[in-house]
C-alpha cells in the first residue's frame, strides 16, 4: 500500500484544516488506519485511529473534541478534520495502516510521506 497525505498548510490558531490520506496499490478497506504527527525536535506521536469499518474511532487526549477521523473505503481515503487548531498542533502529519486498531495505534505497517501543518499564534 502506498500512502500520500495532503491538505497541510499554514493556518491561524483557531482555524481548521482537513487532511487527506490517499491510498493506492491496494484497498484499505480491510485495514485500520491512523494519523500520527511529529513536531520539530519531538518523537512521532499518535493522533487518531479508525477501525476498518469506520465504526470505532480513538483519539489522543490532546486532540479529543477538536479532531475527527473518518474514512471512505470506496475512495480509498482517510481524512482528519482538524478544528480549533493550536500552535502545539504544528507538526508533520502522517497516515499509516494496521491490521487492528490496537496495532495501528502502536505504529502501523505502511507509512507515507507526511504533510506539514503550521499553526500560527
Amino acid at each position: 500500500v502506498q500512502l500520500q497525505a495532503s491538505g497541510g498548510g499554514l493556518v491561524q490558531a483557531g482555524g481548521s484544516l482537513r487532511l487527506s490520506c490517499a491510498a493506492s496499490g491496494r484497498t484499505i478497506s480491510s485495514y485500520s488506519m491512523a494519523w500520527f504527527r511529529q513536531a520539530p525536535g519531538k518523537e512521532r506521536e499518535f493522533v487518531a485511529a479508525i477501525s476498518f469499518t469506520g465504526v470505532t474511532t480513538q483519539y489522543a487526549d490532546s486532540v479529543k473534541g477538536r479532531f475527527t477521523i473518518s474514512r471512505d473505503n470506496v475512495q480509498n481515503t482517510v481524512y482528519l478534520q482538524m478544528n480549533n487548531l493550536k500552535s502545539e498542533d504544528t507538526a508533520v502529519y502522517y497516515c499509516t495502516t494496521g491490521l487492528t486498531l490496537s496495532a495501528v495505534r502502536l505504529g502501523g505497517e505502511h507509512w507515507g510521506e507526511g504533510t506539514l501543518v503550521t499553526v500560527s499564534s
